[in-house]
């Protein structure tokens, strides 16, 4: 596979599989109130075949949004989505920025604490300045980090679903052996369809990983492939998770408990290390997406970015994230989470699924290509 087929069909399902683990399912508290509460067998059929189909689509029409008319942050993005409604957005994803960051230092200092009985405030400013420091190096760097702690990422997923099968292979069975009515579908629907939405409000956030693709084919293929990247390691979790349920259920961090039920000390620390890491990438690209929304304003009035712009605006959005750690992980994510869910479904997925739609149907890819000359991938390897 050359460096330019991976920059335009697995680049954009990388980086949102990166930004949304954190504040998705990095901890495994999230998959546990939205899917593992509903019982093993709905929680499943709610992540893949509600979360990910909606992922996909999103992802996909959003992709081709932003090629056709080179909207590659969120501002023009939404400007050209829903006109002068575009600020609503705006306010949204900077109270969702200020959550996840929360959730992200709530996450970093209880692992510190958990893991290696450091105090919390270590894990929350260590994760909070290692953030600052990668989003001052920019779109190139950030895309390097975020792909390949991806493997990374995937490789201990799947050391962690083998290892567990192995020793609780029958527990996991007997939880998917529970046989609710599948078919009383509202709940278990519902539920993919909430988790999806608040996570889906970060696949503008990933648009500076679009500018590599140069086709409706393959902005649609790599659409598709983001859901399927994006939920794989959550499956493969929570089918982990699922051979200790209910127990599992009342734990602030269920990674912790997995793993401690595992029994590795060394497997614990390197599962601990890479989660961390992934809190570093999430806080990472939704700070970054604010900057490259900055860089956009100022390059329509002729201006370059200051530098020194970047680390200032993740200083700020950091300092502020701070304050909301105090309210812990579990509140974090069950009321704030919640709360959110609802304007990102009214203001992006039903916009962008019907909206989004008709505006690619009612203009020429011709038509569209005036607007803004291509500026991804002119440097890339054939």
């Amino acid at each position: 596979m050359t460096v330019s087929v991976f920059r335009r069909y697995l680049l954009p399902g990388f980086v949102f599989q990166s930004v949304v683990i954190a504040g998705g399912y990095g901890t495994g508290r999230e998959i546990v109130e939205f899917f593992l509460t509903l019982g093993p067998i709905r929680g499943l059929l709610a992540m893949v075949l509600v979360t990910m189909t909606v992922w996909s689509l999103v992802a996909a029409v959003s992709y081709e949004l932003a090629r056709r008319f080179q909207t590659y942050e969120y501002r023009s993005f939404f400007r050209r989505l829903l006109g002068r409604g575009w600020i609503s957005f705006e306010l949204s994803y900077a109270a969702l920025l200020l959550l996840v960051l929360a959730v992200i230092g709530a996450a970093a200092g209880s692992i510190v604490e958990e893991t290696f009985g450091l105090p919390y405030s270590i894990g929350v400013i260590g994760v909070l300045l290692a953030v600052g420091a990668l989003v001052f190096f920019g779109s190139a760097a950030i895309e390097r980090v975020m792909s390949g702690w991806s493997v990374v990422l995937y490789i201990v997923y799947a050391i962690l679903m083998v290892w567990s099968f192995r020793r609780f292979g029958p527990q996991i069975g007997e939880a998917f052996a529970i046989r609710p009515d599948v078919w009383a579908t509202r709940e278990w629907v519902i539920g993919g369809v909430r988790y999806a939405a608040y996570n889906l409000a970060l696949v503008p956030v990933v648009l500076f990983a679009v500018r590599h693709i140069r086709t409706r084919r393959e902005a649609l293929s790599a659409g598709l492939l983001t859901g399927i990247i994006g939920i794989v390691p959550a499956v493969l979790f929570y089918t982990a998770m699922a051979g200790h349920y209910p127990e599992i259920l009342v734990r602030p961090i269920p990674a912790n408990h997995l793993l401690e039920q595992l029994g590795s000390r060394p497997f614990q620390l390197a599962f601990q290390l890479v989660l961390f890491g992934t809190l570093i990438e999430t806080g990472t690209g939704m700070i970054h997406a604010v900057n490259e929304r900055l860089a956009g304003a100022f390059g329509e009035r002729g201006l370059a970015l200051p530098r020194l712009v970047r680390p200032a605006t993740a200083l700020i959005l950091l300092g502020c994230a701070l304050l909301l750690t105090r309210f812990g992980l579990v509140d974090l994510i069950a009321k704030g989470y919640g709360t959110l869910t609802w304007f990102f479904l009214a203001i992006y997925v039903i916009p962008v699924l019907t909206i989004g739609i008709w505006k690619l149907a009612r203009v020429p890819d011709w038509a569209a290509s005036f607007d803004a000359p291509y500026d991804g991938g002119a440097d890339e390897p054939s």
